[in-house]
């Protein structure tokens, strides 16, 4: 079978990858590439850079969590930029925790699981090498081997900084193995993996009553007391701690603030020197991001107590808000369900967007910038062109409130109403109606809804029905306009010929009567009025699209009415807008004749090829329509 093939070449090159020589060999590597030296921070930023960084709309965007992280790019690039680039280059923010703090469901595990995992694959790439004393718990850098009298000078030869010291079971073997001599010193790579228990390590509070420190730190290993006599001898004492196993990479502080003040007064020392106390021994050193996350309401309840201000000090606080883009939400519903067992389902076109439309309609704050409603401010941040508005009023938006985003309906409990009604009404198909009736539903046993919340979200269901409405309409229209593909492509060209005229102030001829006329503005403004095109913006737009038409042009390319998507959507509105009274006739009659159900079928079939939709949902849609126009 295939999947052996595969789990044997994997093996092959798990193995491949070994590497085992001395200190000296070690060196030897270093001189023609110190990147094994990196630190872990540095490690963890050239890992995300490994993926690409793209430049799009002045604003950095991270490859690396493009798969799994939608609609934070903003929170994203101040992540990588304020804290991982600096601490890369040894500033001061690599001497504190990494403290992601947002509201639940919002996206703070997945970036630490994708850290993880991330490093994981680095560590097997020639780049993201790492490499360890031989037998060495804690996996620690081989350089600690050097002298601190010799470093500076090891430092310029080699081109990097060398910061700790051994820890205590290399101390001992150094002395007992290998008679102080550090060239003969075994050392192997290894491979990050946090099942293995290799550089990446979590730490999750339980009873604070049962949790031992030890946990953190290790703890003495009381059957071999005996055999060495003395707790501070290394050989009787476990170095499996957290901490421990995770130097080199990154540890995980689950629910930070929810642990027991001595588990954290251990981090003060690890995050300010690099080291950490445990058992009967001098100061561990640890080469480590520390990372952890939390909920707004435990964060301020943590800064209120003035116990812990020491604490707080050492620690990077990054707003992790939900997403504010449609757009993204969709992929988040879409992913959520794809890791489901629910892929059977056939979820029609526009129904994640429906509610995706409610969510974020949650979370977003009313604007004291006049004009500017809700809907209005959802469009602008999800990227669409609202006319009378421009990037500069999108800024203005996004700087109005620090804490937008923090509150809401959170994805899980959109994802958990989709699963109820879907396994409640074993549906073999969900249109966005069903979703928005299952939000609905839902309000009522949601606990942390208060009274005036559900009459706001109740608002915003009604809001996402309406934005559906149009958008059905809209795939309804797309659907019977391809019948009258002819008829649109020739109103196209008579407003072409129009708007030519009126530019370059001239008339137009009558192709029967040969008779010359002037522009027809009663058709152009019909076409124009379709998608908001005011009296005072019909010049530039006309001017924009002969300046497409010139440019299309001169690199020999003919213009269509759908390489403009904003005169494609005025042609198909108008043209539909036209035949409304046909498409009406077409949908709601119950016993359509021969000529209605040929066109009937002709747009179910553009629906379910060329739309996405099954035979099922086409056939709701074109009803629902139906019964929109005639009402």
């Amino acid at each position: 079978m295939e999947i052996f093939e595969r789990i044997s070449a994997y093996r092959a090159e798990s193995e491949s990858l070994a590497w085992n020589g001395t200190f000296k060999d070690y060196i030897e590597l270093l001189v023609k590439d110190p990147s094994p030296a990196m630190t872990a921070h540095a490690r963890v930023y050239a890992m995300i850079e490994s993926y690409g960084v793209e430049e799009r709309d002045g604003r950095k965007q991270y490859k690396f969590f493009e798969q799994e992280i939608f609609g934070l790019d903003r929170a994203v690039e101040k992540l990588v930029e304020e804290y991982f680039h600096s601490a890369a280059r040894r500033l001061d923010v690599r001497k504190r925790i990494l403290l992601l703090m947002g509201p639940v469901s919002g996206g703070k595990s997945t970036i630490v699981t994708l850290l993880k995992r991330g490093l994981e694959k680095f560590s097997r790439t020639e780049k993201g090498a790492v490499y360890a004393i031989s037998g060495c718990p804690m996996h620690e850098d081989p350089l600690h081997l050097v002298p601190h009298e010799l470093r500076p000078e090891v430092e310029k030869v080699l081109g990097v900084r060398i910061e700790g010291n051994l820890c205590p079971v290399c101390q001992l073997r150094l002395k007992n193995e290998y008679k102080n001599d550090i060239e003969q010193v075994a050392v192997e790579r290894v491979l990050l993996s946090e099942d293995n228990r290799v550089g990446i390590g979590t730490f999750s509070p339980s009873d604070p009553k049962s949790q031992d420190i030890a946990d953190l730190t290790g703890s003495i290993d009381f059957s071999t007391i005996t055999e060495y006599g003395s707790e501070s001898d290394p050989r009787a004492y476990r170095f499996d701690g957290e901490l421990n196993k995770a130097n080199r990479g990154l540890m995980e502080f689950q629910e930070m603030l929810k642990c027991d003040e001595k588990f954290l007064w251990n981090l003060l020392s690890l995050t300010q020197e690099g080291n950490f106390k445990a058992g009967r021994f001098a100061l561990i050193s640890a080469d480590e991001l520390i990372i952890a996350h939390t909920n707004e309401s435990e964060y301020k309840a943590f800064i209120a107590n003035k116990k812990n201000e020491a604490l707080q000090s050492r620690m990077i606080v990054m707003p992790i808000p939900y997403n504010l883009k449609v757009s993204q939400e969709e992929k988040i519903y879409a992913k959520l369900i794809g890791q489901s067992d629910m892929n059977h389902v056939h979820i029609a076109p526009h129904a994640l967007r429906a509610a995706a439309i409610f969510s974020i309609l949650t979370r977003l704050k009313e604007t004291k910038k006049q004009g500017v409603d809700l809907v209005k401010k959802m469009r602008l941040y999800d990227g669409e062109e609202v006319e009378g508005y421009k990037d500069a009023d999108l800024k203005e938006l996004q700087g109005e409130y620090l804490e937008e985003g923090m509150s809401g309906v959170d994805p899980r409990y959109v994802i958990n109403r989709i699963s109820s009604a879907l396994i409640k009404q074993d549906l073999h198909c969900m249109g966005a109606l069903d979703i928005l009736r299952a939000i609905k539903d839902g309000l009522d046993q949601h606990a942390s809804i208060t009274k005036e919340e559900r009459e706001r979200y109740l608002n915003y269901i009604s809001i996402a029905r309406k934005e559906y409405d149009e958008l059905a309409k809209k795939e309804v229209q797309k659907a019977f306009v391809y019948s009258f593909e002819e008829s649109a492509k020739t109103l196209f060209e008579n407003y072409l010929d129009n708007i030519e005229a009126f530019c370059n102030w001239t008339k137009i001829r009558d192709p029967l009567t040969d008779e010359e006329m002037e522009p027809d503005e009663r058709l152009m403004r019909s076409i124009e009025e379709q998608i908001g095109i005011s009296e005072n913006a019909k010049k530039a737009f006309r001017e924009e699209i002969l300046i497409r038409i010139s440019a299309y042009s001169r690199k020999g390319k003919k213009f269509e009415y759908n390489h403009h998507d904003r005169l494609r959507e005025a042609i198909e509105k108008k043209l539909f807008a036209d035949l409304k009274d046909i498409v009406k006739i077409t949908t709601s009659t119950k016993t359509p004749d021969e000529k209605q159900l040929k066109r009937i079928n002709e747009v179910s079939k553009r629906l379910i090829d060329e739309h996405g939709y099954c035979p099922v949902c086409a056939n709701e849609l074109l009803r629902y329509v139906g019964s929109l126009l005639n009402r």
